[in-house]
Parts: C-alpha cells; sequence; structure tokens
C-alpha cells in the first residue's frame, strides 16, 4: 500500500504526488485476518474518516489500518478490487461464469462488507441461494441471471436511459442492462418487444424515446432495430446484438455486423448478448451527463 507525502511542486499547473511505502505492509487486507473493519468505500466516506483525523477524532494509525483494505482483499483465489468505487464510479462487479459457488459467495461477501452496492451478473438460481444465506436481503432477476444487494441509498438520476429490446426472446439481455442501470442509481424506461417486424409498436413510443438520455437498444435476428432507433433519437444510442435467430444468424453475429454497419450516426456496439456492458456505458453517460449540467 502507498500514501501521499507531502509534495508542494507544481508542474505545467498539475500537482506532482510522492508515494511511499507503508513498511510491512504487503497489500493484503487486514480485514481477511479479523484484525479491522472495512471502510465504506466511497468518496464520502473517505472525505469523512480524512476530516476525522484532521479533527483529531482519530489517529493516522487508525486510518491507515482502516485504508489497508482500499487496494484489494486477497482472498487466495481472486483479489476483491475495493478501490474500484473511487477510481470508477462503481464497484467492482461480479461475473459469475467459470467460477464455482462458494467462490461466488465468498466475493461476494467480500464486496458487501465495504458497505457498497453489489451486482453479480450470468448467476445461475443455486449461486443466489448460497449468496442469501448471508446477505437476505440480495435480490435475484431470474431473466437477467443477476444478483444485487444495495446498501446506499438511491439516488435517481434526472436523464433516462431507454432500454429497447427487439422480441421477448432478447429479454434476458434487456434485463441484465436495465438491472445493471438500476443497481448504478440511473432512472429507466422499458420498451420490449418493439422489433421492426411490426414497426408501428416502435412508433407509438416515439415521444418518450426522444426525450431519453441514452437509449440501449437489444436485438437479434438481423439486428435492424439499433438503426431505426438511430434515426429517431438525438441521444446515444448503444446496440446489443443477441444470439438469438436461425442458422445463418451465426449466434449473434450477423447482428452483430448489422449493428456495426449502421448508417445511423450515434450508434455505438457492444459485444453479443452484453447487456450488462452495454448497461454501465449507458450509466456513466447519463451520471457524465448529469454532472455537467451541475
Amino acid at each position: 500500500m502507498h500514501t501521499r507525502a507531502p509534495c508542494n511542486r507544481r508542474d505545467s499547473g498539475c500537482l506532482v504526488i510522492r508515494l511511499r511505502r507503508i513498511p510491512g505492509y504487503d497489500g493484503r487486507s487486514e480485514t481477511a485476518k479479523g484484525a479491522v473493519d472495512f471502510p465504506n468505500m466511497t468518496e464520502q466516506a473517505i472525505r469523512d474518516l480524512l476530516e476525522s483525523v484532521r479533527g483529531g477524532r482519530q489517529s493516522i494509525d487508525e486510518a491507515v489500518a482502516r485504508l489497508r483494505a482500499m487496494p484489494f482483499e486477497d482472498l487466495g483465489f481472486a483479489k476483491v478490487d475495493h478501490h474500484r468505487s473511487i477510481r470508477c464510479g462503481f464497484p467492482e462487479v461480479i461475473y459469475c461464469e467459470g467460477k464455482s459457488t462458494a467462490q461466488v459467495a465468498e466475493i461476494f461477501a467480500a464486496c458487501a462488507r465495504s458497505g457498497v452496492n453489489v451486482i453479480a451478473t450470468r448467476a445461475k438460481r443455486e449461486v443466489f441461494d448460497a449468496v442469501a444465506k448471508t446477505h437476505p436481503k440480495a435480490q435475484y432477476n431470474e431473466a437477467a441471471r443477476a444478483i444485487t444487494l444495495r446498501q446506499q441509498e438511491k439516488v435517481p438520476s434526472c436523464g433516462t436511459i431507454a432500454v429497447v429490446c427487439a422480441g421477448t426472446s432478447d429479454l434476458p439481455v434487456a434485463e441484465e442492462a436495465r438491472v445493471t442501470c438500476e443497481i448504478m442509481d440511473q432512472t429507466t424506461a422499458t420498451f420490449y418487444d418493439v422489433g421492426v417486424a411490426g414497426i408501428h409498436r416502435l412508433l407509438a413510443h416515439a415521444a418518450q424515446l426522444q426525450s431519453a438520455s441514452v437509449a440501449i437498444v437489444i436485438a437479434g435476428m438481423e439486428g435492424a432495430l439499433a438503426s431505426v432507433v438511430g434515426g429517431l433519437v438525438d441521444c446515444p444510442v448503444i446496440a446489443v446484438p443477441t444470439s438469438v435467430g436461425y442458422g445463418a444468424s451465426f449466434g449473434g453475429v450477423a447482428a452483430l455486423l448489422a449493428m456495426l454497419n449502421s448508417c445511423a450516426s450515434g450508434v455505438t456496439v457492444v459485444n453479443i448478448d452484453n447487456g450488462f456492458g452495454a448497461g454501465y456505458a449507458a450509466s456513466l453517460m447519463n451520471r457524465r451527463a448529469q454532472h455537467s449540467k451541475g
């Protein structure tokens, strides 16, 4: 672990910060050994901790002991990044596929101990059952295969993220995007089963779509919906191709290529079935736009 050493030199208007290593600290969290409690790893919590040191309510050594969990917590099979919410604006997200139920449960518990909101994606029901034994307030979205635990008070965004889904078969990806947005405190509006085979269903919501700050468009088959929405709105459109479709859809590759070749300006594309990635990116866009407006 490193701490900031005092430095008053400025180069090109930028503050230069020298770092020094705390002697004897190996980067592992003391909390894993039961020595100290985890700090709530949010920017406000760090500010409160520093204020308590400045006000003499807590010694420097006590503050350092609490902050030793900041870089990461080494569980042996995983290094939980407790500092990510400070760097990136949202805590580390747990991707469950490829991990054992016991591993997910332990990682989930480590994330939850820091007091932040937690989301685990691509989780099976048995994984949720294991998590719920120690975190009864956790919720499971069957369609999205996502586990969420809200520990921070929700502060809804001003702007709205539209989640637009072509067909009912695409709902798992759409729900993953929606759940991701909402655990990141974003206001969402859903428009499901509005694919181009019955375009009047989409056009009936044109006014609502045009009021969105960001639009996530999920479609399989030929993936045309993203271009249609892109031609209706003045906000960023994040297109999500899905693996839904018959043989020549090639598991979503046809929709992916169609979206990448969209003639509508403002359309960007994430990976096949990546509802989480679309939701996360849309949330960052909406959050930044809100901050810019003050």
